[in-house]
């Protein structure tokens, strides 16, 4: 049977991986964590809630694993169980080196990430040539962003000549469970500059500043935002030729506690706090307090405007003088996630590309090597998923073609 090892098995994102994998006949999915207790109530929840659906037990093995990443003899404990696949859960990935990932490599095991930390999933390709000689896939970064946010660009770029802007968001919806790793992860960074492509230059902004309000239309309507760092503002800038502006924002339902975070960020920009990180159990704690307002439901939006084609110039008309058409447009994906089923699309990614990887069916033109997941998947891949989960899109486009005379 192949192993699958999922680091984080029992938390927030890898009970979701674990209950999507179960389904697949000759695999043993080792739940697997630092807490024996919390991965066997894991095992038996799942098991369980498969029992109430189905007429017989799921075709995967589950077992606990007890393991630590930053132990000393992790790499050796790791290349004893000899794994197929190991998928890496266990965050917050800020701060993190590449010791995971390393140790797969040594012990001929694919790899793949939730990570959203940028250097963490842009640096991977580190290991590219040590990852080709094993012959194994290493993979940072499938999730949410850049795993689904760079399939939705892929899918659409072929009707740009020129893309001028990349625009993302992500607004969950208050009720939504709050893993300690992510909320982590987002406090290293509030009121810290992130560097991003902007005015078609790199420059500075502060992470969780530069609130505002956007509209996301359907169900979710209008919610607050502000910047996060994600890998996408780091890779989609010379990826996809972008000239002017890649941007990220995320917010909170709440107006209140999104308002909250804004000063939080102000209070580390001026120096007051060093860092909100080392906090998060408490911050998690009072977020808690508020979980019986707002909704369940969230959405991610993907804005990418540019020119359908470059300008035309025609000189038989007006007695000689030129006119330049302006062929602009702009094409808005929207995701909406109703039910609460919006902490299930981070998963989804990493899902698609494991069963490709244990079906053995092609990941991508990469067999091997070390990647950020980025052009890995097909936004037709996340389709039956959406479906399951009553996951829907919508799309808009908007075009202008003014010509205007010179």
């Amino acid at each position: 049977m192949k192993k699958v090892i999922v680091l984080g098995g029992y938390g927030n994102f890898g009970k979701r991986v674990v209950e999507n994998l179960a389904d697949i006949d000759g695999i043993t999915l080792l739940v697997a964590g630092r807490n024996l207790a919390k991965a066997i109530a894991c095992i038996n929840k799942l098991q369980a809630g498969f029992k109430s659906h189905l007429p017989e037990s799921t075709p995967a093995v589950l077992e606990p694993l007890v393991i630590d990443i930053y132990a000393a003899d992790f790499s050796q404990k790791l290349k004893a169980l000899s794994p197929y696949l190991v998928l890496h859960i266990s965050g917050p990935f800020q701060g993190q080196d590449y010791r995971v990932p390393k140790a797969c490599i040594a012990a001929n095991a694919h790899y793949i990430d939730l990570a959203d930390d940028r250097r963490f999933v842009c640096d991977i390709t580190e290991l590219d040539a040590a990852a080709k000689e094993k012959g194994v896939l290493i993979v940072s970064g499938a999730s949410s962003v850049p795993g689904l946010s760079s399939a939705v660009i892929e899918h659409y770029q072929e009707q740009f000549a020129v893309i001028d802007a990349i625009d993302i968001a992500i607004a969950p919806g208050n009720k939504a469970e709050r893993g300690l790793a992510t909320v982590a992860a987002i406090l290293s960074y509030t009121g810290h500059p992130i560097k991003v492509f902007k005015d078609g230059r790199w420059q500075n902004i502060y992470g969780w500043m530069d609130s505002k309000l956007n509209d996301f239309g359907g169900i979710v309507g209008k919610r607050h935002l502000a910047n996060v760092d994600v890998p996408d503002l780091a890779l989609f800038p010379s990826r996809y030729k972008v000239s002017e502006r890649v941007s990220f924002q995320a917010g909170l339902e709440l107006s209140l506690l999104h308002h909250v975070m804004v000063g939080m960020a102000y209070l580390a920009k001026k120096g007051l706090v060093k860092n909100w990180a080392p906090l998060v159990k408490v911050i998690v704690s009072v977020s808690n307090v508020f979980l019986p307002f707002g909704s369940d439901t969230g959405a991610m939006e993907v804005l990418i405007a540019g020119k359908k084609e470059t300008g035309k110039k025609d000189t038989t008309k007006n007695n000689g003088r030129e006119n330049n058409t302006d062929n602009t447009q702009q094409i808005k994906w929207t995701l909406y996630a109703p039910i609460g089923n919006g902490p299930y699309i981070p998963t989804l990614s990493m899902i698609i590309l494991a069963r490709k990887l244990l079906e053995n069916r092609d990941t991508s033109q990469h067999k091997s090597g070390a990647m950020p997941c980025v052009g890995l998947l097909q936004l037709s891949d996340f389709t039956p998923y959406f479906q399951a989960l009553s996951i829907y899109s919508a799309v808009e486009s908007t075009a202008n073609e003014l010509a205007h005379e010179e």
